[in-house]
């Protein structure tokens, strides 16, 4: 996997492109947003790393003049910026994911991993774990070929961890990616769905696939 990094810092740039280097990624690495621009036209990336405060163009603008040119790879927005507001701004920019700074390197592989599973999910919208199926499109869930009843958060909920599958998803990865902003952090309501779906999903079945990970977090995987 071909990654470029958009990065001016130049410790953090050399930081994080090591140590994608370490997980074999393929990494290009652009210190401004004009080259950016011309490297993303050029190269076949499969994801780019765009950090906001950049120099002769921002990342946001980057960003818009990137979707302009339907230039489609996903973009995991990075910056020091952690306020509601531009969050929203990057997303819809075109930006798939945003992540502030500072960060636990586990997470920005996680994210990573998360963005490029999520790119070359089947275009049907069908999504299969073992005999868990997913239909994204038709708002469907069955498993071994019997229908189960999701209400729309607890589909969310397992969406992203289908989306995930085999990775470990924090709990601040599933607050952020399924409660959003208006998430209590101090509240137990994660563990109440993460039960909901158990029973739904994994009850009855010899095969369990919601697996907990204590100190980290969940997975789903066969």
């Amino acid at each position: 996997m071909r990654i470029l990094l958009v990065e001016d810092e130049i410790k953090m740039a050399s930081f994080i492109a090591r140590g994608l280097k370490e997980e074999d990624y393929v990494v290009d690495v652009a210190n401004d947003g004009e080259k950016a621009l011309f490297q993303a036209e050029i190269n076949p990336y499969d994801l780019i790393i765009l950090d906001v405060m950049l120099p002769i163009k921002d990342g946001i603008t980057v960003c818009r003049e990137l979707r302009s040119r339907k230039i489609s790879i996903p973009i995991l927005m990075l910056t020091s910026k952690d306020r509601v507001r531009d969050k929203v701004l990057g997303l819809n920019s075109g930006a798939d994911d945003y992540l502030a700074k500072p960060f636990a390197f586990e997470e920005l592989l996680a994210r990573i991993s998360a963005l490029l599973r999520r790119d070359k999910i089947d275009k049907t919208g069908i999504i299969k774990i073992a005999d868990l199926e997913m239909d994204q499109l038709k708002h469907t869930v069955t498993r071994a070929g019997k229908d189960i009843q999701l209400t729309s958060k607890e589909f969310a909920l397992l969406e992203y961890l289908m989306l995930n599958a085999t990775h470990v998803v924090t709990r601040t990865m599933i607050s952020e990616h399924v409660w959003h902003e208006d998430f209590d952090s101090f509240t137990n309501v994660i563990d109440v769905y993460m039960n909901f779906l158990r029973n739904k999903i994994d009850k009855g079945h010899k095969k369990q696939l919601i697996h907990t990970i204590h100190g980290k977090g969940y997975v789903l995987r066969k």
